[in-house]
Formats: structure tokens, C-alpha cells, sequence
């Protein structure tokens, strides 16, 4: 997911400045006379950049006239003090767009930075990856945005892949079977498994990925002797910045964190209006 559809970006800007100035609009900044001005979007911490063309379309919605200059990428990687664009327009446009805008920004951002604090902690084998534990409606920035720091996205959605989990396993309560039903839909499959026991009920089936779930390294080396080079393996569970370079140096093809979508801090920025 290296960009994102223009016509999702349309609709979820147009509703977030829906939430931000109906029904009244921007009733502070009534108030002051017009003039054309120039604002400078400014990092103030280190990280990587995510969101420019959300954060435009948040000023470019409310005029046509205005011109964004963009000095730098999403994906890049910025120090704080540094200008990352800078906007021409009416005072009131930038006013009310600002806060939409830089919502967008600092969200996406914090994402970027926070994935790419996990993938320089892993080895060059070991990839991070996304979970669905994402804000509602807002996937698809989020994913993004997790691509823009170095990661990789697992399944979009409920729709896309198959996932045996364990309250799966619990309602058919039998592993093996509910496997070869899966097989039988030709779809890709990953198998979350908890124990040493239940990969070796399954090891003789043809399936994509298993997936260890909160495994303690001990087993989880077992297993992957055990999966050798017939499954792309992942690990799950309690990943955390300190203990993920351990997890990784088993070899383990991906590691799934759900932080760095669900608890991201947002990347602070600042707008600056000059004359």
C-alpha cells in the first residue's frame, strides 16, 4: 500500500473538516481582516514524515487559490527545526484548515516514526508488521503510513486472508479439521498456534504462514525447527520495543505489533503564519 486512493483521501478530509467547522464554520476566524500570508509547517522532534497529501488537501478543500510546497516526502526522514512546507493563501483559509491539517500529519507521522523505531531494532530476515487494531475508518492512512516507516501491512481486513485464530480453534474444536476446511478454499492462510502440540497436529498440511502467539523463546525455537522452510512463520503478543531484537534473533520470518497503529504517539508539528 504505497499510496492512498484519491478518492478515500477526498472523503475522509472532507469529513474531518465537516467535523471541525459545521455548522457555523470557523467563527474565530470571522473575525480578522483577509490577507494573503505565508505559514511554515515546522518538526519539532526527529522521525519519519507521513500524511503530506492529507495534510494538503485539508487547505486545498477550503481554496483553490492556495499553493502547498512540499520540501519533503512521505517516508522521509526529518530533524526537528526542519521546514517541511510551506503554504501560500488568505490567513483564514490556513486558520481553519490548520488544526485538520496537522491532525492528519502528526498522526500519520507518529506511526512512520514509531514503525521505524521497531524495524531498526530487528535483523535484516525479520520484518514488522501491522495488525487490524487500527482507529476506525481510518485503516487505510494508518497502513499506509505503517509502509512509509519500513513495515509491512498483514491482512487489510476481515475479507482478505485467512486467519485461524484461537477463538476459531474453540468453536470448531478441532484444529486439523478446520485447517483442511480452510485448504479447501484455495485462499491464503495463516494458523495461529500457542503451543508446540498443535503445530505438530498440523505440520503435514499445506498452508501459507503460522503465526506463534504470546510463545515463550524456548518453544518458539522448537517450533520453527519444526516449520523449517514450508511456512513463512510470525510472532505475536506483548512486543515491545525492549524485548523484540530477542524475538527476532530466533529468525522469525515477521513480527506483528499492534503499537505501532493502536499507541503511535503523534508526531509533534507546528504552523507558523508570517506576513
Amino acid at each position: 500500500m504505497q499510496k492512498l486512493n484519491q478518492s478515500y483521501i477526498n472523503r475522509i478530509v472532507k469529513l474531518a473538516l465537516l467535523e471541525d467547522t459545521k455548522p457555523f464554520g470557523d467563527i474565530t476566524s470571522k473575525l480578522i481582516k483577509s490577507k494573503k500570508c505565508k505559514a511554515e509547517i515546522i518538526a519539532k522532534q526527529n522521525g519519519i514524515i507521513a500524511g503530506l497529501d492529507l495534510c494538503k488537501l485539508s487547505f486545498k478543500l477550503l481554496s483553490r487559490k492556495i499553493i502547498f510546497q512540499k520540501k519533503f516526502n512521505d517516508g522521509s526522514r526529518v530533524k526537528r527545526g526542519n521546514i517541511i512546507a510551506i503554504i501560500y493563501a488568505e490567513n483564514k483559509t490556513i486558520l481553519t484548515a490548520e488544526r485538520t491539517a496537522l491532525n492528519f500529519l502528526s498522526h500519520a507521522s507518529g506511526i512512520a516514526t514509531l514503525t521505524n523505531k521497531f524495524v531498526k531494532k530487528v535483523n535484516k530476515r525479520t520484518k514488522i508488521c501491522c495488525t487490524r487494531k487500527t482507529t476506525p475508518n481510518l485503516r487505510l492512512i494508518e497502513k499506509y503510513a505503517v509502509k512509509k516507516g519500513g513495515g509491512l501491512n498483514h491482512r487489510y481486513n476481515l475479507s482478505d486472508e485467512i486467519m485461524i485464530k484461537d477463538n476459531h480453534i474453540s468453536s470448531e474444536n478441532n484444529l486439523r479439521r478446520l485447517v483442511k476446511k480452510a485448504i479447501k478454499t484455495k485462499k491464503v492462510i495463516t494458523v495461529e498456534i500457542e503451543k508446540f502440540k498443535q503445530l505438530k497436529e498440523i505440520s503435514d498440511l499445506k498452508f501459507k504462514r503460522v503465526l506463534f502467539d504470546n510463545m515463550n523463546l524456548k518453544e518458539l525455537k522448537k517450533c520453527l525447527k519444526i516449520c523449517g522452510n514450508k511456512y513463512e512463520t510470525e510472532y505475536s503478543g506483548n512486543v515491545n520495543i525492549t524485548n523484540i531484537r530477542k524475538i527476532s534473533n530466533t529468525n522469525v520470518d515477521r513480527i506483528s505489533v499492534g503499537s505501532i497503529t493502536h499507541s503511535a504517539k503523534a508526531f509533534d508539528f507546528s504552523l507558523k503564519i508570517s506576513g
